[in-house]
């Protein structure tokens, strides 16, 4: 038995650009702080909402304080919400395509694995048309270590009853790499939200998921 195991940030939809339109917002709102853009969140991608927002204040010489990450944090999620709910974002090209075709087989199953809390993701898979409802579904919620640690991924492999050895990630962030490998589980990268060259790390690095099969995952596995 195998596992499939999807990101949802940057793998199942393009949350990134909502991610940041949200964030850009709540920066200008709350601290009146202009000129945040896309480049600055590139170190906080798939380490979590704070952390999320505590690099693109840095990178503007802003050092927020616990209250006000939390508060951060709370706003960024408000606004993340607004959008989805007026604008559902459709699924990456390929992506439902593979879940359906491991999910099809005997000897696959497949998992969510993401460092949103539930709030956020939940949407963005409904959104997306992904039946998240017979997966494994594991969230930022549920881990005390964001990404690059593991434990996410080890707690996915863990509820779909498998070795990480036995399962394939699929990623999108440096981070979320540097998780997989950590965990001993093969991974694919896609570059939706960064380069090939910052995602080297992964087993193989694509441009979309219409690339990969099941046949590729197998591969993978050995």
């Amino acid at each position: 038995m195998y596992g499939l195991i999807f990101d949802v940030d940057g793998v199942i939809a393009d949350t990134e650009a909502v991610n940041v339109r949200a964030t850009v917002k709540m920066f200008e709102d709350l601290f009146g702080l202009t000129g945040v853009k896309k480049e600055d969140f590139e170190a906080g991608l798939g380490r979590g909402a704070t952390e999320y927002v505590r690099v693109a204040a840095q990178a503007h010489g802003v050092t927020l304080d616990q209250e006000q990450l939390k508060l951060a944090t709370a706003a960024r999620q408000e606004n993340i919400l607004s959008i989805l709910s007026q604008d559902p974002l459709p699924a990456f090209p390929g992506v439902l395509e593979l879940m359906s075709a491991a999910m099809g087989r005997e000897d696959f199953k497949v998992a969510i694995a993401t460092s949103s809390a539930r709030e956020l993701s939940e949407p963005a898979l409904r959104g997306a048309k992904v039946p998240y409802d017979k997966m494994a579904y594991i969230t930022g919620s549920d881990v005390k270590n964001k990404k690059p640690d593991p434990e996410l991924f080890l707690k996915a492999a863990a509820a779909l009853g498998l070795d990480p050895s036995r399962c394939v990630v699929i990623e999108d962030a440096p981070a979320g790499v540097e998780a997989a490998k950590a965990a001993g589980a093969k991974c694919i990268a896609v570059t939706n939200s960064t380069s090939a060259d910052k995602l080297r790390a992964a087993d193989l690095v694509v441009d979309c998921l219409t690339e990969v099969g099941v046949e590729t995952l197998l591969g993978l596995l050995g």
